[in-house]
């Protein structure tokens, strides 16, 4: 049998597309194509066992089955959540907390700005003047909250 052959069986083209979504996933991992394979081989094994099963019926399958196991696997994930080397990757304000960081416009009624790194943040927190040395405790929406270090 060749590839055209192959494609003329609805079910084996659904079984194709979700090894090739499988291979997918292998080289580029994601966590979601293989979802999506998985309901592609759902929808080929049920397009094999049930003959002139309409092509309408076996999209709407395949979209139910992907959902199906997207919804699994995100509860699978929750329930096992994958153990990371630096939890705090991309979270960039809980980074920043414990730093000690230079004020650079004097923090007047609660107010002012720091320096972090080679940017400057708004910050929040008692008084203090330019040139003062200040601990980040914490952030709120765009600013971090500071104390004197």
């Amino acid at each position: 049998m060749n590839l055209n052959e192959l494609l003329a069986v609805p079910g084996l083209a659904w079984l194709i597309l979700a090894a090739l979504l499988a291979i997918a996933e292998l080289l580029a991992p994601g966590i979601f194509l293989v979802f999506v394979a998985a309901g592609a081989a759902v929808t080929g094994i049920v397009t094999l066992l049930v003959p002139n099963f309409d092509m309408v019926f076996q999209v709407f399958l395949f979209a139910a089955s992907s959902a199906g196991a997207v919804a699994v696997g995100r509860r699978w994930y929750r329930r096992n959540p994958v153990p990371s080397a630096d939890p705090l990757l991309n979270d960039r304000v809980a980074r920043l907390v414990g730093q000690v960081v230079t004020v650079v416009e004097p923090i007047a009624s609660g107010q002012g700005r720091v320096k972090v790194g080679d940017g400057e943040w708004i910050a929040n927190g008692p008084d203090a003047p330019a040139g003062a040395q200040v601990r980040i405790t914490g952030a709120r929406g765009g600013s971090l909250d500071v104390e004197p270090a």
